[in-house]
């Protein structure tokens, strides 16, 4: 960074992105937590493969990374960071308003379903999987801006791991409440049989309304571009951005990070509710909110590497995974949270490190391997239905743990950097 860009201050554009990483947070969460109420009501009809549909809802919104973390990286290259954020929240608006037609769409058009052999899917539900697609793009979208922004803007007294680990936390302020919003906002805390899934519409309705604010505010706000971490419009790039093995170990990394991240957030309330536990919204809760404790700690570990951070959390968290198998007890997938919690930071460092002008590029290739979030779960799904239940399916965190620690040791190691090429 120059001495020029240092001298600009960047807490206006540094508190910003911390905002939207909790929209992101939230949205995402949120979106998973449908898939049990959702399993009631449209699902109802599906039979023995009700995992696997309700995972549907988790697959579709993370298949977006890989589909539209190019297209961030396009956008901030010809638009800038600022018109690549305006622009993935408008997609995000069109997102929840196909949230709110899917519920419409099921009121109003009860008998247009779709029929796979005995299973009946109501239309609604496919509205729905879209939705959870393009919200989906948009949280990809964003991602693509964030993660850079926050690792190259300069403010004094941060590195960048931990501008990282702030903006991850509040990410886990939004992945904790999530949950709760989904069970009490939305559902009014009723029992899953008594979910209706009118119930959609409103709270949908103010989502939008709420994003359409921010987009007005974000109109008016100073968020200067950083020189040297983007390519600009009408450059060439010498070298394809997979040259770097450092990134392309990254990108398998995250694949199982987020993949495995997301298996606990989003099916542990399944597995709760199969071992009929009174409250399994509250062990997803306990979960992200592991991660928010997490994620404050870490960003005050300015002196203990990305690497040891990331070997001390994958070891202790495939300890919990395995003890949880072996006990067969969801209450250990809880703590497990608590060490995914800068797993995200410290593996979106490593990966990026020594890029200099790939950084934006490799962001959004970095997309690729969230989707992790989307096949990890599916997997998941159908293998506790095929299992008959959701216990021995953990071995599949515990896969995704050992290959993040065998990144932390040796496959993030600094081989190839931008200059020498």
């Amino acid at each position: 960074m120059t001495q020029q860009e240092k001298q600009i201050s960047y807490m206006g554009p540094f508190i910003t992105m911390v905002f939207l990483f909790f929209i992101v947070g939230f949205l995402t969460t949120a979106n998973t937590q449908f898939q049990g109420p959702l399993k009631e009501t449209f699902l109802s009809e599906v039979g023995g493969l009700k995992n696997t549909f309700a995972t549907l809802i988790t697959f579709s919104w993370f298949l977006a990374y890989p589909v539209c973390g190019g297209v961030g990286s396009s956008w901030i290259s010809k638009y800038g960071y600022k018109g690549t954020l305006m622009r993935g929240l408008l997609v995000m608006i069109v997102g929840l308003g196909l949230f709110f037609a899917s519920s419409y769409f099921t009121v109003h058009f009860p008998e247009a379903n779709w029929h796979a052999g005995n299973n009946v899917i109501p239309g609604g539900f496919l509205i729905f999987l879209l939705g959870s697609f393009v919200v989906g793009a948009s949280a990809t979208i964003l991602q693509v801006v964030i993660n850079p922004y926050l690792t190259a803007c300069h403010v004094k007294g941060t590195q960048s791991i931990q501008r990282l680990a702030i903006g991850g936390s509040a990410n886990s302020v939004g992945t904790t409440l999530a949950p709760y919003f989904v069970t009490g906002v939305v559902f009014g805390g009723l029992s899953m049989e008594d979910i209706q899934i009118d119930q959609l519409m409103v709270p949908f309705l103010a989502l939008m309304a709420v994003i359409s604010l921010i987009v007005l505010l974000l109109m008016k706000l100073s968020l200067p571009d950083i020189q040297g971490t983007r390519v600009e419009k009408g450059e060439k790039l010498e070298k394809s951005v997979w040259s770097f093995r450092h990134l392309t170990l990254g990108v398998v990394a995250i694949f199982f990070y987020v993949g495995v991240e997301v298996c606990i957030g989003a099916n542990i309330n399944l597995y709760a509710i199969e071992m009929d536990y009174a409250s399994p919204a509250l062990m997803a809760t306990l979960y992200w909110g592991g991660m928010l404790v997490g994620r404050l700690v870490g960003s005050s570990l300015s002196r203990i590497s990305p690497r040891v951070q990331l070997t001390v959390t994958t070891v202790s968290a495939g300890v919990l995974a395995l003890l949880a198998i072996l006990l067969n007890n969801p209450w250990l997938l809880t703590a497990v949270g608590l060490f995914h919690s800068i797993m995200w930071g410290a593996i979106f460092t490593l990966s990026v490190a020594h890029l200099g002008k790939y950084t934006s590029v490799a962001s959004g290739v970095f997309m690729i391997g969230v989707v992790g979030g989307a096949i990890l779960p599916l997997l998941q799904g159908v293998l506790a239905d095929v299992l008959g239940g959701w216990r021995w399916s953990w071995f599949i965190v515990l896969f995704g743990e050992a290959f993040m620690l065998y990144y932390a040791l040796i496959g993030s190691r600094v081989r190839q950097t931008c200059d020498n090429l």
